[in-house]
């Protein structure tokens, strides 16, 4: 994201460091490895975002009735509603612990339309009383054969790059991974390396929460493209899995699985 978000409440690595060191580089760290396939949306792992946006860029109000699970699927909705001091009414869902150094991956198709921004990525900052820290997958709606990737340490960003997704990422699901080490983060699509970053500065350290957000804007329009609403549309998540340093992969077709595979041949 390109603006601070106020009001917020698998895989051994390759050339990993020792658990013990992971643990002492990210105080504060206190989810463990999982997946959701969202069969529900259980509210013990997941806080949904309500009654509140996160300042003039941002066009719609969060609100609890546009997050639900469908068949399997989460559906994060955006649509013309008023909510709060809004015209329109958005979604998203962050967990409720941090998580650290590992693997993050969410099988997801994304939201249609200019000046809409669907987002899977980690963050934590000064409501967690702590710096701006994050990464991000951002599908933007203006391009949507790009996702956007990023970091913010310490609320310095600028390290975006457009990633290509085969096929767009409004028209299927498809898989966004990163993995996440002291020293490296690697970002995949569909199972294949797209980006990394070893630049130390580049590369956050305290532990964060994993979020999935579908929002709009008026006035971003150099980077999220014209706001042009014309139906309500949906982000949609299949499943979301987090494979901490050192633990087994969580799914078959985990990239985690697979690095863990090449690591032992």
């Amino acid at each position: 994201m390109k603006l601070d978000r106020n009001c917020r409440l698998c895989l051994a690595l390759v050339a990993m460091l020792p658990l013990a060191g992971a643990a002492a580089a990210q105080e504060g760290a206190n989810g463990s490895s999982f997946m959701d396939d969202f069969d529900t949306l259980d509210t013990r792992v997941w806080y949904v975002s309500d009654g509140w946006n996160n300042g003039a860029h941002q066009n719609c109000t969060w609100s609890k009735k546009q997050a639900k699970t469908v068949n399997g699927i989460l559906e994060l909705t955006f649509e013309e509603r008023k909510e709060g001091e809004r015209n329109f009414a958005c979604g998203e869902i962050q967990t409720r612990k941090r998580f650290g150094y590992g693997t993050y991956e969410a099988r997801i198709k994304t939201a249609d339309g200019s000046g809409l921004n669907s987002a899977f990525f980690t963050y934590i900052g000064p409501a967690d009383k702590k710096p701006h820290d994050e990464i991000d997958f951002e599908v933007l709606g203006k391009n949507t054969a790009k996702v956007q990737l990023n970091q913010y340490v310490s609320a310095t960003g600028g390290n975006e790059f457009l990633a290509d997704v085969p096929g767009g990422a409004n028209q299927g699901f498809n898989d966004y991974a990163f993995v996440w080490e002291k020293n490296r983060i690697r970002y995949y699509i569909n199972g294949e390396l797209v980006h990394e970053v070893t630049d130390p500065a580049k590369i956050p350290k305290n532990a964060q929460k994993i979020f999935f957000s579908l929002w709009g804007t008026d006035t971003l329009t150099d980077w999220m493209g014209t706001f042009s609403y014309k139906e309500p549309t949906k982000l949609q998540v299949d499943r979301v899995a987090f494979t901490a340093a050192g633990d087994e992969c969580q799914f078959a077709e985990s990239v985690a699985c697979r690095l863990e595979l090449t690591r032992t041949e």
